[in-house]
C-alpha cells in the first residue's frame, strides 16, 4: 500500500544517500505539497494526534510530517524536499536550542519562505506547561507508570527540581516513552490550551 509512511521511508533512505527517484514519484502520486520538518518521532506523534483531534487528514491535504532523526539533518532534508529538490513548501518545528541548525539549513530566500515554529525548551515542555504538572501526573498514572514515576522522583538527581522539569526528564528516560506521551499529552489538551508553536503551525497548514 502506497501511503505517506511509504513516502517518509523513501525520503529517509534518500537522505541517507540512496536514490531519490522513487520519493519524487510518490510525492507526485500522493499530491504532497508541504513538508513539516520535525526533529523526531515524538514530534511526529504530537502533530498527528493534534490533526486527529481537529478532524484533519494531513495526508489528504498533501502534508507530510517528516521526522529527521535530529535537527542537524535539516540542511539535508530541506535540500531534498524544498525548492532545490522536490519543490515542496517547508515548515519547521524545533526546540529552542536547535533553532540555529534550522536557521542555517533553511534559506530565507526560498519561495515560499520556510516557516519555523520554535518550542521553548522543547515540545514536551510546552505540553507540560499547557496541561499543568498535576494533570500530567494523572496522565502518567492513567498510563500505568505511577510506580516508575515515583521511583524516578526519589532519585537524588531529581531532588529540588521543579515538577515540570522532573516530568520532562522522566519522559526521556525510556525508549518510546517520549513518543507515547507526545500523543497522549496532545490528546488531553483542551482546544484553547494548544501550545503556541503547534497552534501557529496548524494555522499555516
Amino acid at each position: 500500500m502506497v501511503d505517506m509512511r511509504t513516502f517518509r521511508d523513501e525520503v529517509a533512505g534518500w537522505a541517507a544517500g540512496g536514490p531519490g527517484g522513487r520519493a519524487g514519484e510518490l510525492a507526485e502520486l500522493l499530491g504532497v505539497r508541504t513538508a513539516v520538518l520535525v526533529e523526531g518521532l515524538s514530534d511526529l506523534a504530537a502533530v498527528e494526534a493534534l490533526a486527529a483531534a481537529r478532524g484533519r487528514d494531513l495526508a489528504a491535504e498533501g502534508v507530510c510530517v517528516m521526522p529527521m532523526g535530529g535537527a542537524m539533518s535539516i540542511g539535508r532534508y530541506a535540500g531534498l524536499l524544498g525548492p532545490p529538490g522536490l519543490g515542496l513548501r517547508l515548515i519547521g518545528l524545533c526546540d529552542e536550542r536547535e533553532k540555529p541548525f534550522f536557521d542555517r539549513g533553511l534559506d530565507p530566500s526560498w519561495t515560499p519562505r520556510p516557516q519555523v515554529h520554535v518550542c521553548t525548551a522543547d515540545l514536551e515542555d510546552e505540553l507540560i506547561r499547557a496541561l499543568g504538572p498535576a494533570r500530567v501526573e494523572r496522565i502518567v498514572e492513567a498510563e500505568d507508570e505511577l510506580r516508575a514515576w515515583r521511583t524516578f522522583v526519589r532519585q537524588p538527581a531529581q531532588h529540588g527540581r521543579p515538577r515540570e522539569q522532573q516530568l520532562r526528564r522522566f519522559m526521556g528516560t525510556k525508549k518510546g516513552r517520549k513518543i507515547r506521551y507526545g500523543r497522549v499529552l496532545v490528546e488531553a489538551l483542551a482546544p484553547d490550551r494548544t501550545p503556541a508553536p503547534l497552534e501557529d503551525l496548524f494555522a499555516g497548514l
